[in-house]
Order: structure tokens, then C-alpha cells, then sequence
């Protein structure tokens, strides 16, 4: 039987291979690698511009204080210097160290603060797709169409799995054109949106509080239970990006990731249209 299964999955990883591989796989872990996701919106680029930019200060700053600590060490210590000064003030250097933290915040939120404001003044939205939070799902309905469904990770307990990668959901995620690779981090439906487009998430959770993050996107934003927030973003390529959810939300939060589909203008069109026909989620490889 177990013969039988790893046959199977060969024979449909064969099958979806070409499907997979037409689009860039964005957000699952990578060896030795360190920093941020690639990334995929004007927003992602401005936040890891940022944390770079104050990487850059708080590096010199951590130099210039070890720098100093190292000149005191050597140049006033016991043996160097017996006979220590004594005073009580120094007006210059006090002045100087209350104005150089105040001009290197002020500095920080000149760049900060338009950043900010960037992603927390939403835009007029080209798609509106409001999303529910659940124990432990997320609930996707495009609001100006007819579709709506749920999105579960593939091997869960809702898809026939246990949370676990067993032969079966592995060769689930082979269908759906992903690989174990990507197990716990690939849903059984995924949010499909067109680049180019101003896409406006509204939020909400159904019992307690979620997050919805894609790190690639550089969006973030809770889910939270009688409240609805917004985030927007757009996708300047094509590729399937990965998130999680990212509020502490019980038992199974370590099962409820996120999966975007960022595809053509013409494949999203196509893509709707089935969906709307089928009541439902349709896989947008299926329309290749």
C-alpha cells in the first residue's frame, strides 16, 4: 500500500511539476539564508529600506559607545590616572548628548513616519476581499463578486490529515502543485489576486483574535473579533507567497497559514469567472 501511495505521488508531482514551477514559490524557509523575504510590494521595499537605514545608525552608535567605553578603560583607569578630576557638570558635553539623540529620532521619523502613514491610509481598492479568522481557517468573499471560501492547510484535520506529513497529505500537496517542502505552509485554496492592482483586505475574526500576514507583501494586520481593519497592498510579480498567522490564537495556530496567488490581469479574469460558475474556489493551474 505504501509502495502504491509513493507511486501515486511520483506520478502527480510528474504531472504538476510544470504547473509549479511557472510560478516563483515565496515565503517557505531557505537554508542558510538570512534577512528579509524577496520583496514583492512597494510597501515590502519600503520597510526593509527602513529597517536597513536604522541598522546602518544603530550599528554607529553601538561603535561609538564601545569606542568610548574602551578610551575610558584604558585612559582613566586606577593605574593611568591616580589622581581623578573632580566636577559635577560639563554643560557642553550635556548639551550634547540631549541634542544628538533628539536630532537622530527626529531624523528616523522623517523617514519612519511618511512610511507609516503609507500603509495605514488605504487606497482606493481595485478588488476588496474581506477576510474571517477562525479557529483555525481563514474565510475569504470578494466583495464586489459572487465567490466565497474557506482555505485550510493542507493536512489538516479538516483536508483528511492530523497535522501531520504523512504519505497521504504529501501527496495532496503534489496535487495542488506544491512539494513536502512546503507542508505547513500551503492551503487547500489560496487567495488569488492580479498583479498590478490595488487589492484592499478587510478583517475581522469570528472567536478571537488573528493576524493576517504575508512578509513578502510587507502587510500585517489582526483579526479582530466585532472589529473591521484594513490592509492593502500590490504585487509587482507573479509568484505564490506564504504567510501565517501571527496572533497567538490557540491550540492549532501553528496550522493556519496563508497562501497568496499573484497572476496575470487576463489569468485573474479567468480565474473569477470560473469561480463564479462553480460557486466557489476553482485552482487557477486548472484553467492553464
Amino acid at each position: 500500500m505504501k509502495l502504491m501511495n509513493k507511486l501515486s505521488a511520483a506520478f502527480v508531482a510528474a504531472l504538476a511539476a510544470p504547473a509549479a514551477m511557472a510560478q516563483e514559490l515565496v515565503g517557505r524557509p531557505v537554508d542558510k539564508a538570512l534577512g528579509f523575504q524577496p520583496a514583492a510590494t512597494e510597501l515590502a521595499r519600503d520597510l526593509q529600506w527602513l529597517d536597513h537605514m536604522i541598522l546602518v545608525i544603530i550599528t554607529a552608535i553601538t561603535i561609538f559607545v564601545c569606542a568610548l567605553l574602551a578610551i575610558v578603560i584604558v585612559r582613566y583607569n586606577k593605574r593611568a590616572n591616580p589622581n581623578p578630576g573632580k566636577f559635577t557638570h560639563n554643560s557642553p558635553l550635556e548639551i550634547a548628548w540631549t541634542l544628538g539623540p533628539i536630532l537622530i529620532l527626529v531624523f528616523i521619523g522623517a523617514f519612519s513616519l511618511p512610511i507609516l502613514f503609507k500603509q495605514q491610509e488605504i487606497p482606493q481598492g481595485d478588488i476588496t476581499i474581506k477576510v474571517t479568522g477562525y479557529q483555525w481557517y481563514w474565510g475569504y468573499e470578494y466583495v464586489d463578486a459572487e465567490v466565497a471560501y474557506d482555505s485550510y492547510m493542507i493536512g489538516a484535520p479538516a483536508t483528511g490529515g492530523d497535522n501531520r506529513l504523512t504519505a497521504e497529505v504529501e501527496e495532496q500537496l503534489v496535487a495542488a502543485g506544491y512539494t513536502k517542502d512546503e507542508f505547513l505552509l500551503a492551503t487547500d485554496t489560496a487567495v488569488v489576486v492580479p498583479v498590478g492592482k490595488v487589492i484592499v483586505m478587510q478583517l475581522t475574526g469570528a472567536d478571537v483574535i488573528h493576524s493576517w500576514t504575508i512578509p513578502a507583501f510587507g502587510v500585517k494586520q489582526d483579526a479582530v473579533p466585532g472589529r473591521l481593519s484594513q490592509l492593502w497592498f500590490k504585487a509587482e510579480k507573479e509568484g505564490v507567497f506564504f504567510g501565517q498567522c501571527s496572533e497567538l490564537c490557540g491550540q492549532a495556530h501553528a496550522y493556519m497559514p496563508i497562501t497568496v496567488k499573484a497572476v496575470s490581469e487576463e489569468a485573474y479574469a479567468k480565474w473569477l469567472e470560473a469561480s463564479k460558475a462553480e460557486g466557489g474556489y476553482v485552482e487557477v493551474a486548472s484553467l492553464n
